[in-house]
């Protein structure tokens, strides 16, 4: 009997429930079991034992001590058995979206691709690098994303960064609701542009001066204009992986969508747009300075913290020295905070790392999801801008009441206390768990994080520039996260993106996401 109860524990003979709870409620019960009673592989897949065969067991039973021995460790076999499994499935299915599918999805994004360049309004969407078609949203709330399909998401992209307090958040809702009773566009100034020009302004060390646009593409493109017009010379360095929007002089060597499509640079930019630009190494001063000694450069601009190759951060001492070579050189100092600002911390990457530049660009978060881009620096600075000085920039739609709004609310729910303590306790989880997972798995896998912004690359590291970025293995990478969206876990759809975390992303979503990246990373 003993060697019977033990067999039947074993993972290899059913992986469902041994009995079902009517056969472990009397002593009795257990005898069906017996030879005679219901077959061995009905009951162990939890159906209940025929009566007859129950009563013949019963009938057979003497009371020898030995049987009564036997029951018992059948008896408790079973139920620590079923106790475990009952734990392992529970976790398992947390971790796993059994009914995932992508019917709809498909039949939209393939009728996308007849309308739009690619099916798609912006080229890392396309799912180019990772295989397979796109998930088509239907609508987001919190932490999470629902797809056409019905299936629930966590969303570790939160709109590519805007995100960082929820999607969809109610006080926002209302706030919008309540302004757009009075308009969605003006054409014409309003109030909460200064409102929100004062809290950029008190928030953002370099910042004495703020112009609005409609993205982070349009920030850049009026910040080169504005560094070119200040110091009278032509000549940038940008940094290799950096990207600052699609401007002609920027795609060089930009990372992103770029390097997620296997582009080194784009057709159709003329040679003359991109020959003012030079591009160094990031993390490595020497490369900068090189380029210093033998050109006047009008700026030197990156992002502080790279999230458009990955997430690479920058050493203290890197950014320290950028700040020393450009003052020394008589260039201005740039940091591209599109991504970084009021993400890594409130007052940006300059905050952080106690770094002032000499111009800010900025968007994402300061238009609380909806389109938004920002430029701002030193007074004397900006004041070469447009109607205050000749460096011409213009958008009908600059500084519209809805974008303002849900900006400002945003970063009044940022300065809350405990704001960023929550983003870098629950990142810092999440990457840890992550990378522990891969480890543990054999896989070569490196990353890290800053507040509610992390990476990871399937490679062994460290990374601390754009050629590190292209020894990772993104096959292995693709596989991985069509595994995770399988599970539903939302990941950039690109090995040269980075990921966001915001204040909805709870203790167990962390816990669930690093469930399901250990179930990937045993099937790759």
């Amino acid at each position: 009997w003993l060697k019977f109860c033990i067999f039947c524990d074993a993972e290899t003979l059913h992986p469902g429930p041994i009995m079902d709870s009517s056969l472990v409620a009397s002593p009795m019960a257990a005898f069906a079991l017996a030879p005679g009673a219901a077959p061995a592989q009905q009951m162990l897949r939890g159906a209940p034992a025929a009566e007859a065969p129950r009563a013949e067991a019963a009938q057979s039973y003497d009371g020898t001590l030995p049987a009564a021995l036997a029951v018992a460790s059948f008896a408790g076999l079973a139920a620590g058995a079923q106790k475990r499994r009952g734990a392992r499935r529970s976790t398992a299915r947390r971790a796993v979206q059994t009914a995932f599918k992508t019917v709809e999805s498909d039949r939209i994004f393939t009728e996308a691709k007849d309308l739009m360049p690619g099916g798609v309004s912006s080229p890392v969407r396309a799912f180019k690098s990772v295989g397979g078609n796109p998930i088509v949203f239907d609508r987001v709330k919190g932490a999470y994303a629902w797809d056409v399909d019905g299936n629930k998401y966590i969303d570790y992209v939160g709109t590519w960064g805007p995100a960082i307090i929820g999607h969809a958040d109610d006080e926002v809702l209302k706030a919008l609701s309540e302004q757009m009773q009075k308009g969605t566009s003006f054409g014409a100034p309003s109030a909460l542009e200064n409102v929100l020009a004062k809290m950029v302004i008190e928030a953002v060390p370099s910042v004495e001066m703020v112009r609005f646009t409609n993205s982070g593409t349009e920030a850049c493109m009026g910040m080169i204009r504005l560094v070119r017009a200040y110091t009278k010379r032509e000549k940038v360095i940008k940094f290799e992986g950096c990207y600052h929007g699609h401007a002609d002089a920027f795609l060089v060597q930009a990372g992103s969508g770029v390097a997620t499509l296997g582009l080194p640079d784009s057709p159709g930019v003329p040679k003359g747009a991109t020959a003012g630009t030079l591009c160094a190494t990031y993390n490595d001063l020497a490369s900068v300075e090189a380029l210093l000694k033998e050109n006047e450069v009008a700026a030197v601009i990156l992002e502080p913290v790279v999230g458009n190759s990955g997430f690479i951060p920058p050493t203290k001492e890197f950014l320290v020295g950028l700040r020393e070579l450009s003052t020394k050189y008589g260039a201005l100092l740039v940091f591209d905070e599109v991504m970084t600002g009021f993400r890594i911390a409130y007052g940006g990457a300059q905050a952080y790392f106690g770094v002032t530049p000499d111009v800010t660009c900025l968007g994402k978060v300061i238009g609380g999801g909806l389109p938004v881009g920002a430029y701002g620096g030193r007074r004397d600075i900006m004041e070469m801008v447009a109607p205050a000085g000749p460096m011409y920039q213009a958008g009908t739609l600059s500084g519209n009441p809805l974008a303002m709004t849900a900006g400002i609310k945003t970063m009044e729910r940022l300065k809350q206390p405990g704001s960023y303590e929550h983003l870098d306790k629950i990142t810092g989880k999440l990457i840890n768990g992550i990378l522990q997972a891969g480890k543990d798995a054999g896989h070569a896998v490196c990353g890290g994080y800053i507040s509610g912004m992390f990476g990871l690359f399937f490679c062994e590291g460290p990374v601390t520039n754009f050629a590190d970025v292209t020894k990772s293995d993104t096959a292995k990478f693709a596989k991985w996260h069509r595994g995770m969206l399988e599970r539903g876990i939302y990941l950039a759809p690109s090995q040269y993106e980075a990921g966001f975390t915001g204040l909805k992303h709870t203790e167990e979503d962390i816990d669930r996401t690093i469930a399901a990246a250990k179930e990937v990373f045993a099937m790759l």
